[in-house]
């Protein structure tokens, strides 16, 4: 039964009839390969061009056919077409017509799809015999010269066709594609082929990251790598991924922030360093987190939070007119606008803002509690002040912030690597970004002081004792290197993955990821 007759059947009863297409196309593989045309010994194909190149250069490739006196177009011999009218293209069949004497089907390469015009007269009667047994999902190769057909679409004549790779697992039908989320997630691979809209946020993601580089080496920054097996995992607040190194016969843990390592090359004298490299969080997921997920941090000698803030607005603007070709983002319902300066609120100035709350008023961690129970803002015994102000931010004024918003100056209480604001002890020199309610990024102007960080890597330890999982830890080799010397530093973390989201109006990190986190099939 060929699986041309079987489409009815296989809407009626799709699970039954996919193993019974697998075993048609099974059957055609076996066939070719007791014909000595076993698709799966080629290694190779001479492809010359991609679909895009030929529309793009259609003028220059097209052979324009002649047409007989009885109105019937001519095709040319093989040997008067012209050396660089000839292309060879590759890719996968998304769609085959077969009409007696000549057929069509449409070709998808990395660019987009190609018409191609298959007849007998020009494969010969065993070629176009193999072509019609061909399934949709093949990937082929073709050799022939562009034209136009009657209706003015752009196609490839074939002169030689060939069969490259047997599909033996059916794509989903083709007016409804795959649409099952899970699915999608699962097999990326039949994502990609069905959904071009999907290939189109995958290529923009890269494209993001190409850019990032090239801004930053304009401003003349190095890229790095960094240890993701470590002993510490410090830089941040999360609970880590632990693992045991057989060799060393010790645990190791994943790392949950590029920060410190990059910390200890400024020490070494490299002043412009940055990496963007997976991190790991043992934590859960939502549709703008993902345990494993890529961070960029960078780090610049001899500048502070505000050279930051600068360097990030810059680069923002600038992804957005190289990659989008405007600085106006669409996302969701809203319209980014990240042309025009962005907004500046210090973290206290937000809560006041939104709440009338005046934290800049509030005297002791008692007062900053009872004005938490008035406004029914959960906290914990331990926290202080500066937590509760934390905690205010993030319950009254994240969800206003649309439009791209700097938050500055945050409580030291939550900001242990970060340098005291000299005006105001209690704060510190540090700001988030935030566009379409999310925290975009993190930057500070970094901590120096041994002294001070000791202290402060000694209150992260009591909080841990305490039983904070996502505390940090005393790092004795990065205050060995704080010692050593590090000059005044700004350094910022970007959410790569979110940053994608938002250009590519991408509603889930799981749309911007190849491969989310998802439970094993069996459970």
């Amino acid at each position: 039964m060929s699986e041309n007759n079987q489409k009815n059947t296989q809407q009626e009863n799709p699970e039954q009839n996919v193993g019974r297409l697998r075993q048609v196309r099974r059957d055609k593989l076996a066939e070719l390969q007791a014909q000595g045309k076993d698709p799966f010994v080629i290694v190779k194909y001479d492809q010359t061009h991609h679909t895009k190149e030929i529309r793009e250069r259609a003028e220059e490739l097209e052979t324009i056919l002649e047409v007989g006196e009885d109105g019937r177009t001519i095709t040319p011999e093989w040997d008067t077409i012209p050396a660089d009218k000839i292309v060879s293209i590759a890719g996968r069949m998304m769609s085959k017509r077969v009409m007696g004497k000549a057929s069509f089907c449409n070709l998808q390469d990395r660019d987009g799809r190609m018409q191609i015009y298959v007849s007998r007269n020009d494969l010969g009667e065993e070629a176009y015999a193999d072509f019609k047994k061909m399934d949709i999902g093949d990937i082929i190769g073709v050799k022939g010269f562009v034209f136009k057909t009657k209706t003015g679409e752009l196609s490839v004549h074939a002169k030689e066709l060939t069969l490259l790779s047997k599909s033996l697992m059916p794509l989903p039908e083709k007016f409804h594609g795959l649409t099952d989320t899970e699915i999608r997630y699962r097999q990326r691979y039949v994502d990609l082929i069905m959904n071009e809209d999907v290939k189109e946020t995958f290529k923009k993601r890269s494209a993001i990251l190409r850019e990032i580089r090239n801004f930053l080496a304009g401003r003349d920054f190095m890229e790095v790598e960094t240890p993701m097996l470590v002993e510490n995992a410090g830089g941040a607040a999360a609970r880590p991924f632990i693992t045991h190194y057989n060799a060393l016969d010790e645990d190791r843990k994943l790392r949950i922030s590029l920060e410190l390592y990059l910390k200890r090359l400024l020490v070494g004298g490299l002043e412009r360093v940055y990496e963007i490299g997976r991190v790991f969080r043992n934590e859960g997921t939502d549709p703008r987190h993902n345990p494993e997920f890529t961070l960029m941090e960078l780090y610049q000698a001899y500048t502070d939070y505000e050279g930051m803030m600068e360097l990030t607005e810059s680069m923002f603007r600038y992804l957005a007119e190289k990659v989008c070709g405007t600085t106006q983002i669409p996302y969701g319902d809203h319209i980014i606008d990240l042309g025009k300066p962005f907004e500046r609120l210090t973290m206290n100035d937000a809560i006041k803002k939104y709440t009338g709350v005046d934290f800049d008023a509030v005297k002791s961690d008692e007062e900053a509690k009872a004005i938490a129970d008035e406004h029914h803002v959960e906290y914990e015994d331990r926290h202080t002040k500066g937590d509760i102000i934390n905690l205010f931010f993030e319950e009254f004024c994240e969800e206003k912030l649309i439009q791209p918003t700097f938050i500055m100056d945050h409580p030291i209480a939550i900001s242990p690597l970060t340098k005291k604001k000299p005006t105001d002890p209690e704060k510190v020199e540090r700001f988030e970004l935030f566009i379409n309610t999310w925290e975009m990024c993190n930057a500070y102007s970094e901590l120096n002081d041994p002294i001070d960080q000791r202290e402060r890597f000694a209150a992260q330890d009591a909080n841990a004792a305490a039983g904070d999982e996502e505390a940090e830890h005393t790092d004795e080799d990065f205050l060995n290197a704080l010692e050593i010397g590090m000059p005044p530093t700004g350094g910022i973390g970007y959410g790569i993955d979110r940053l994608c989201m938002l250009l590519t109006n991408s509603p889930s990190i799981r749309d911007v990821l190849l491969w989310p986190a998802l439970k094993s099939q069996d459970k």
